[in-house]
């Protein structure tokens, strides 16, 4: 299959880039709400943030989530 027909799957991880589409926010800010979501789940700085993570600390509907980011 040729690379520009390859079907990406759905993303588990979500960066700040993604944090400051979702929430309008500046990226300063995203990186903060990333590491408050680190420290409420207990990883250590590096440690991917999921889906799950940034829904679960936000509140945000993860289905709403997941189709922003398809």
């Amino acid at each position: 299959m040729p690379f520009s027909q390859r079907i990406v799957p759905n993303r588990i991880v979500i960066y700040a880039k993604n944090v400051m589409n979702i929430t309008g926010r500046s990226e300063r800010t995203a990186r903060k709400i990333l590491q408050q979501i680190r420290q409420a789940s207990g990883k250590k700085r590096g440690d991917m943030i999921t889906v799950v993570d940034f829904c679960r600390v936000t509140g945000i509907d993860q289905n709403l989530v997941i189709d922003f980011l398809k």
